[in-house]
């Protein structure tokens, strides 16, 4: 036993010495000491020294190391918090320019883009399918005029952004590029990040375009970009979000996201890119829930998962291919429109179970989002959530809190070995795609959800508010109302950008996009840049790409 301590504390001198050491001479702790209220220090690591176990210790390992169960960085939130990126936008680019400067003013770190439907589904302000959707649950974006204003007053080469866009991703990322070029910004500094994940709009979301082969290509085109050209930025972010959103469990959200994953992998590797080239940029989203103890264990799992995955099926050398860098968002499918307040709550256990499990970057729900879009003042609550957790909790103290807990440890386990089991049995069906058009995830998470609503409605499962503890009190909140005159403003501007550009330059750059759409080797990403540089409009790009691939048909599965 005393053997086992001595090589224990040596793991722990070297992890010091060889891990830490140049982890924070990079990147100094936020702060000089940590200690509670009853000036009890805290160690920036804790590790179970007085079991003398020393498989117990390996299988555990040091956070900074593979696999990254304790987390990637060695140091965590004692060196740098998680990035606090609140989604927003709505109706106008103005509108949501005053938003974003709002929360950048409340001690917002990051930009979160989010976009409306039309535009999700590469639809202009004015097309007749965009009526009654236009700036409503995101803002309008049809030009690079809109974008500029957007994004006016912010300059992106200081700040990281976020866009939640998928099947017209590498459109709005040569938007945002454009503009950032013409603030003088060196494209090489952007910081930030595009959903572009093409899959889980198939089983899980819905706004996709075009067939699986060109939005794969699509993606593929992105990450060859971002290496060459915008070598910061993270041209995917693979998300359970919406899967779990969905109706799965925390099982099937690790599991299908990493089947997806591993589909994008390998189409990239496919069209010659090496695993180091872009593994390292690969990013990704998950959903926080109620159960505060098994999301804690779904993060570690994750990490852990995805760094076994990526060096041993795909052998990737570089150790920062193997990391698990993700974006965590509160589970808006679990805000009650009934006695919203109580969403605060809500909101403030799942923010924390996303810290505790190690998050890299977090938005916080707001209470009224079962009812509406956040207004200005749920909006700095559910920031102040953050910030609360941050800085006076005492859980970004020290790396790794619950680590050793028995149960932790146990649902770890768990929830990588069932992951594992599901992502096989997908590879046993041809990968994520193949599971996908025969209707076997979705089938998965339809029966997850079945479940988890009968155990609502028989109450086996309380829902505070709606199935117990509820209140006759009516609804006493303000909420968020968009100008039905949203969609007015937009036309208008989009005529003046079509009266006012130049019509032939456009028209060429749309040619050569279509072009270059019916040949799989050449990178679009130039040619979106070109076209938006034009004034070219998100429909009128996607118009072109829809007469050249087509638009995708899901099998209908009973």
């Amino acid at each position: 036993m005393s053997g086992d301590l001595e090589v224990i504390q040596q793991e722990r001198a070297r992890w010091d010495e060889q891990v830490v050491g140049p982890f924070v001479r990079k990147a100094p702790e936020r702060r000089p000491s940590f200690e509670t209220s009853s000036h009890i220090p805290v160690e920036r690591l804790y590790t179970p020294v007085d079991v003398a176990d020393l498989d117990y210790v390996r299988d555990l390992g040091f956070p900074g190391e593979y696999p990254y169960t304790r987390g990637i960085y060695p140091t965590m939130y004692r060196g740098r918090l998680w990035t606090m990126r609140q989604y927003a936008g709505y109706a106008t680019a103005e509108e949501s320019n005053r938003r974003y400067k709002y929360l950048l003013a409340q001690g917002q770190m990051g930009l979160s883009v989010a976009f409306d439907l039309p535009t999700q589904l590469g639809l202009d302000a004015d097309d007749p399918l965009a009526e009654g959707e236009v700036g409503k649950v995101g803002v309008s974006i049809s030009s690079l005029r809109d974008m500029e204003i957007l994004f006016d007053g912010i300059p992106l080469e200081k700040v990281s952004t976020s866009m939640t866009i998928n099947a017209p991703a590498a459109i709005l990322w040569a938007m945002y590029i454009v503009v950032a070029r013409k603030q003088g910004a060196d494209i090489r500094k952007l910081r930030g990040t595009i959903q572009n994940d093409i899959l889980k709009e198939y089983l899980a979301r819905g706004t996709y375009i075009f067939p699986p082969k060109p939005s794969i290509r699509l993606i593929t085109d992105t990450f060859a970009f971002a290496r060459d050209h915008v070598p910061k930025w993270n041209p995917i972010s693979i998300s359970g979000y919406h899967i779990r959103e969905a109706g799965s469990t925390a099982v099937q959200e690790v599991a299908f996201t990493f089947a997806n994953a591993i589909a994008y992998v390998q189409a990239a590797l496919n069209v010659g890119l090496d695993i180091d080239d872009f593994a390292p940029r690969l990013t990704f989203f998950f959903n926080a829930h109620n159960n505060l103890l098994e999301e804690v264990a779904k993060f570690r799992a994750a990490r852990r998962l995805w760094a076994r995955i990526v060096r041993e099926r795909f052998g990737a050398k570089n150790p920062r291919s193997w990391m698990l860098r993700f974006h965590t968002q509160t589970a808006g499918s679990t805000l009650t429109a009934q006695q919203p307040e109580n969403n605060i709550v809500r909101v403030a256990i799942q923010a924390l179970a996303a810290v505790l499990g190690g998050t890299q970057s977090l938005h916080t729900n707001a209470m009224d989002e079962a009812l509406a879009l956040p207004t200005e003042k749920s909006a700095r609550i559910a920031l102040r959530t953050q910030q609360i957790i941050a800085y006076e909790s005492g859980v970004a103290d020290t790396v790794d809190p619950l680590a050793g807990s028995y149960y932790v440890e146990h649902l770890t386990n768990e929830v990588e070995r069932r992951a594992a089991e599901y992502i096989e049995r997908i590879d046993a069906l041809g990968g994520a795609l193949p599971a996908i058009e025969s209707g076997y995830m979705q089938a998965e998470i339809q029966q997850a959800a079945y479940e988890a609503q009968l155990a609502v409605e028989r109450g086996e499962q309380v829902v505070v508010g709606v199935n117990a503890f509820t209140s006759d009190e009516p609804l006493d909140i303000e909420l968020l109302q968009v100008d039905e005159r949203v969609r007015e403003a937009q036309i208008r501007r989009l005529q003046e950008v079509r009266a006012s550009r130049d019509n032939r330059a456009v028209q060429q750059a749309l040619g050569a996009i279509r072009e270059a759409a019916r040949r799989d080797n050449v990178n679009l990403m130039p040619l979106f840049i070109e076209a938006v540089e034009a004034y070219a409009t998100v429909g009128e790009i996607c118009r072109v790409l829809r007469e050249v691939w087509g638009e995708y048909r899901p099998q209908v599965v009973v």
